[in-house]
């Protein structure tokens, strides 16, 4: 008798396709394959601000332009392995870090407001943006 099992295997096209040609049963054992597309900029910096939201931290109208800027920058140069909602999700946790370093050195003989303390600066994203045509991948910094 055949149990009720399911097995879901997540990753970029090219890699599954290498990994189900590393054993010749293997194509036959995974007969269902379902292609998701990337979620735009606007749906990962509505991902971004939820998420942010859950950590009760908002991103200021600067902050969401230049992470608009980063991910359109970051899906052009990473077409195949751009890596969508988790992404975003490690800029959010890196932003929240520097963040807080931030307000430590800046009010380290005063207490930042509730506002200030909530708010997630542009700064506090670490990211490079392009400089002018040199096409050179820069990255998250920090």
């Amino acid at each position: 008798m055949r149990t009720q099992f399911v097995l879901i295997l997540a990753g970029y096209p090219a890699e599954i396709d290498h990994f189900l040609l590393t054993n010749p049963g293997l194509p036959s054992r995974f007969p269902i394959q379902i292609d998701f597309p990337d979620y735009t900029v606007d749906q990962l910096l509505q991902i971004a601000e939820l998420m942010a939201k859950e950590r009760d931290y908002i991103l200021l109208p600067q902050s969401l332009f230049k992470l608009r800027q980063h991910l359109m920058q970051e899906k052009q140069m990473s077409l195949f392995s751009f890596s969508n909602a988790r992404y975003v999700r490690n800029m959010i946790e890196k932003a929240i870090r520097h963040q807080a370093v931030r307000l430590l050195t800046q009010y380290s003989n005063s207490v930042p407001g509730k506002l200030e303390l909530m708010s997630i600066r542009p700064e506090d994203f670490k990211v490079d943006l392009p400089s002018g045509g040199s096409g050179r991948r820069e990255g998250i910094t920090g």
